[in-house]
């Protein structure tokens, strides 16, 4: 198997569940700025342009979340998605609440204030990031109520719905939105942060950048 990873969330989402089950596959790096995502090549495998994507033979998987279930079962590992049709079913349903809610409104909010300025791709808009805000804050208020008493986000245990919902965690100190009313979300950030399948597996950081050469030599 062969995964294209860049410096992304997504990535990271998925390297942490490789590190997490140790799974043997080729790791390649492909750079934004580079415009490798643009390649005839690269389109070939996914049309819409972004990463990560996982080769299996003739098989061609995108979308981060499809791709972590696809390597668990493959692995033969039920311990981050269990085989227990309502607790996979419940993981599946948080997967897909990050994605459409929580992180999607965060991540927009990311793009605006940082992502905009920092490459020249002009001002934010301040109606979308005052939007965003809004939003960020009342899918929150979900997530902290969940997670009272709670370490994870379904079960006891780690599951592929933590290394979901976690993605977007490091940038929390990075935009106007106040965390400080989400005591139980920081503790459960921190917690899985400091987990060594989440720390040493960040695309932004030079170990991780080492792992990937080893990984493709």
């Amino acid at each position: 198997m062969k995964l294209y990873v860049a410096t992304s969330p997504n990535s990271h989402k998925v390297l942490a569940v490789v590190r997490h089950l140790g799974a043997s596959l080729e790791i390649a790096s492909v750079d934004f700025a580079r415009g490798d995502l643009r390649t005839p090549e690269f389109l070939a495998l996914n049309p819409n342009s972004m990463v990560p994507v996982l080769v299996d033979g003739t098989f061609t998987l995108w979308e981060s979340n499809a791709i972590n279930i696809y390597l668990v079962d493959k692995a033969g590992d039920s311990s981050l998605f269990p085989r227990n049709a309502q607790t996979r079913v419940d993981i599946v349903r948080w997967q897909l609440w990050e994605q459409a809610h929580f992180n999607r409104s965060f991540g927009t909010l990311i793009f605006e204030s940082l992502i905009r300025p920092k490459f020249g791709m002009g001002e934010a808009s301040p109606g979308l990031v005052e939007y965003c805000l809004r939003e960020t804050g009342r899918f929150a208020k979900v997530l902290e109520q969940h997670l009272r008493g709670r370490s994870t986000v379904v079960g006891d245990d780690i599951t592929l719905a933590d290394y979901a919902m976690v993605s977007l965690e490091r940038y929390r100190g990075m935009t106007s939105f106040d965390w400080s009313p989400f005591p139980n979300i920081n503790r459960y950030f921190d917690a899985v942060r400091a987990t060594d399948a989440w720390a040493g597996s960040d695309p932004t950081q030079p170990a991780a950048s080492a792992e990937r050469k080893l990984a493709r030599a």
